[in-house]
């Protein structure tokens, strides 16, 4: 009985860390579960309102352009320009010049006039967050669209009128798409856009995800059944609950041995300590040609036991414990060093590096850089500091003058993720950068959505407007590339070419192009990526 008494206290603590273990990760994977649902609705949420907040961006550019064109009149020539522009632009179905109270003085195509069931007065009109626009809906026969009004000079207004496509509200996976509708509507509550599977139906137990947007009176309301939750996106829970099982047990084993347990904080410390953060490189790409023009840094973990440890697992950690300033420079600085004869060699190639927008604004950041692109004899013009837009820049004005001071040492910078993020059109112009990166997110559907090439084509003429360039992420197949050509982007990053490589593979990849290039002939036309 005696001998039982060692077991029986092993056993004890064992099942107890199980079974507390076990109901912890059954609330825990349930509150997870909805929570990466309500994050992911939100998201889909955000980029219904961020594809309509492109389509007035890309109206209030033309209505712009016009009226710098001094287009704002009657006259058939005039006109005619303006007939020409709308042509160019397949978003904008129609521009009209109006009264200062709103009246319709003439239109472009004035046979448009006939399908429109009413017209608001201005002061039924919305105001946006820029004084000289506002936005308004247009009744018409054959579907309701979108009035941008842009005020010229204090008796006329130009009006784009924006043709609403239910397609570019088809975002919805393919298992939720028969229990969801998706909505776009002014602040008002005036409806512009709906997309449901079957538009009768009524959802039996509805729950709202609604995003309303900072610069313009827009609302988007994605509309679902709670009781397909209960099975979206579930996969989880069992693997979780096994995983707390396991981690009860040796809990319990821990508790009865007493053992100390040091947080994850300070494996970050060691591993900075030891230098085990190390820069890959992934190339970017001229999409024509192939040439690999630059790449960008990506941090990986490597343990001294050789397990490579994926950024998603160490950099959010790094962002709220403080540590990532001190990663990235230390990735940056052994990044200079290996590439530095690669730098050397080609002038025009660049090294991109990926910066949070605290880090950028904070006390020192542009000493520190120059001090450590100086010391590696690297030309500033080839580094290239990309902010990421997925993080809101709350100051604009003072994100906007070390931006400014970067360019007048020479560095140049990129706005990263841009279509998800937080920043409108507007805003990135306003922060002065050199290059936009597309987000994956349209990437990944520019082949099969018609509504997400129309929103990377505005994207690529408001980019070229503000002269600025832009770079595709995450490419990977060979008709992304023809799609991307299209659209009129030049550049591209993502496995297509190659997927972050360590040092010496992404050499060897350098040198196998250098290869290739030394003993390919000379042909006229450029073949595209293979």
């Amino acid at each position: 009985m005696k001998a039982a008494w060692p077991k029986l206290s092993l056993a004890v603590p064992v099942l107890a860390g199980m079974v507390a273990f076990a109901l912890a990760g059954h609330i825990a994977a349930t509150r997870f579960i909805r929570d990466q649902q309500a994050r992911q609705l939100d998201e889909l949420t955000e980029a219904v309102l961020r594809r309509s907040e492109f389509a007035v961006d890309f109206a209030t550019a033309s209505l712009d352009e016009l009226a710098g064109r001094g287009l704002a009149t009657c006259d058939p020539a005039s006109l005619q320009a303006i007939r020409l522009h709308v042509y160019q632009r397949s978003a904008v179905k129609d521009v009209r010049l109006v009264n200062s109270d709103g009246s319709v003085i003439c239109s472009a195509y004035s046979e448009t006039l006939e399908f429109d069931k009413g017209w608001v007065d201005r002061a039924d009109m919305l105001a946006s967050r820029d004084s000289k626009l506002m936005l308004f809906r247009v009744e018409q026969f054959g579907g309701d669209a979108l009035g941008v009004l842009r005020d010229i000079g204090d008796n006329k207004a130009l009006v784009a009128i924006l043709g609403i496509n239910s397609s570019l509200f088809d975002i919805m996976p393919a298992e939720l798409r028969a229990h969801s509708e998706v909505l776009l509507a002014l602040r008002n509550g005036a409806q512009l856009g709906e997309f449901a599977l079957d538009a009768g139906k009524t959802l039996p137990h509805p729950i709202d995800f609604e995003k309303s947007s900072a610069r313009y009176p827009l609302r988007a309301v994605i509309r679902i059944d709670r009781s397909v939750l209960s099975t979206w996106n579930s996969e989880a829970y069992w693997p979780a609950m096994a995983a707390a099982l396991v981690l009860g047990a040796l809990f319990g084993m821990l508790l009865s041995r007493t053992q100390r347990l040091e947080g994850p904080v300070a494996d970050l410390d060691r591993a900075l300590a030891r230098g085990e953060f190390k820069p890959y490189f992934q190339p970017i790409f001229d999409l024509r040609t192939g040439e690999i023009r630059g790449c960008e840094i990506l941090a990986r973990w490597l343990r001294e036991d050789g397990t490579v440890v994926p950024p998603m697992n160490f950099i959010p950690l790094a962002e709220s414990s403080g540590r990532i300033e001190a990663m990235t420079w230390q990735l940056l600085g052994r990044a200079l060093a290996d590439l530095q004869p690669q730098l050397k060699a080609d002038k025009d190639f660049k090294l991109s590096f990926n910066v949070v927008p605290r880090h950028m604004l904070g006390a020192g950041f542009i000493e520190t850089l120059r001090s450590t692109v100086t010391a590696a004899r690297v030309s500033a013009r080839q580094i290239v500091i990309e902010v990421t837009e997925r993080d809101e820049l709350d100051d604009l004005a003072r994100a906007a003058a070390v931006v400014r001071e970067l360019r007048d040492y020479g560095f140049r910078v990129a706005i990263d993720d841009v279509g998800v993020g937080h920043s409108g059109l507007s805003r990135l112009k306003g922060l002065g950068a050199n290059t936009i990166k597309i987000d994956k997110f349209f990437v990944d559907t520019i082949t099969v959505d018609a509504s997400t090439t129309t929103i990377v084509e505005m994207l690529v003429a408001l980019a070229r407007d503000f002269h600025m360039t832009v770079v595709a992420e995450g490419v990977e197949t060979e008709e992304q590339v023809h799609a991307l050509i299209s659209c009129g982007v030049e550049e591209g990053q993502g496995y297509l070419v190659a997927a972050p490589l360590p040092l010496a593979k992404f050499s060897e990849l350098m040198a196998s192009r250098r290869a290739a290039t030394a003993v390919a002939a000379p042909a006229g036309d450029t073949a595209l990526v293979a």
